[in-house]
């Protein structure tokens, strides 16, 4: 039987679709990629559909967009907790139990998950875009902390802290990598891009410097380190780091940098 190949999320849709039933990427269009190798992440429309296990999740504006989910019985989602816009009375929702003691604004850092069946909707208070991204089993995906807007229940979620990006981002004590696994099951992941975002594939490797609160995402062969920028400084005793990604693998970026209080 003939299919399409999804060029974002590299799954298999009917050869008549007209967008990924996996990602919502549009099938009939052509990737935008620059001169220097990075590609535009798939703009979902106004009011696009896909559908992951059993529940259906619609996305509806385009400035600051909303996930909008109809949530089936047996799927559930999980997400931080300032992130939910609103939902129906039955889905229930439970605490998520977080590894180790992370703390955001002062107080303790809160995920949730939600069980259906019944709808509910997710946005981030922030202009951008929402980017799918499906990941096949036994993968993992690093995301910039207060990116991620929610995932399936087949992906397991912890974090790890990187200090060295003390000065990079907010001047604060570091930032957080979330981390999403999936096992012997696939997943998805849902992302928020401040601006616009893209992505490269580095090769083996190949490094890339970055201004850190850009960075939005990379594959978990993608090495993160921090490297001064020779003779620039930003005080008296600062120096400018940037991020520094070598390949293999993928990165994002967004194209606007949403300030966040240090955690």
């Amino acid at each position: 039987m003939e299919v399409i190949v999804c060029s974002w999320c590299r799954m298999n849709n009917a050869a008549s679709a007209l967008q990924c039933g996996s990602c919502a990427a549009p099938l009939d269009a052509k990737d935008k990629v620059s001169d220097s190798g990075w590609r535009e992440a798939p703009r979902l429309k106004d009011m696009e559909q896909f559908k992951f296990g059993n529940s259906t999740l619609q996305v509806e504006g385009k400035y600051v967009p909303v996930a909008e989910i109809a949530l089936e019985q047996g799927d559930f989602v999980y997400y931080e907790q300032h992130t939910m816009l609103w939902k129906e009375p039955r889905v229930e929702l439970h605490q998520y139990t977080l590894p180790g003691n992370r703390r955001a604004h002062g107080m303790p850092y809160s995920v949730l998950y939600a069980n259906g069946p019944g709808r509910i909707a997710f946005s981030r208070d922030a202009p951008g875009e929402l980017v799918v991204m499906p990941i096949h089993a036994g993968m993992e995906l690093d995301v910039r902390e207060h990116a991620f807007l929610l995932a399936s229940h087949s992906v397991t979620y912890s974090f790890v802290r990187i200090k060295g990006l003390a000065n990079l981002l907010h001047g604060g004590n570091g930032m957080y990598l979330d981390r999403f696994v999936t096992q012997k099951y696939p997943g998805m992941l849902m992302l928020h891009g401040n601006g616009d975002v893209l992505q490269r594939t580095l090769a083996a490797g190949e490094s890339i410097l970055i201004e850190a609160g850009k960075f939005l995402y990379k594959d978990s062969s993608v090495k993160l380190d921090t490297v001064p920028v020779p003779g620039v400084k930003t005080g008296w005793f600062s120096k400018l780091y940037m991020a520094q990604l070598t390949g293999p693998g993928r990165v994002g970026i967004q194209s606007m940098y949403h300030h966040h209080l240090s955690e």
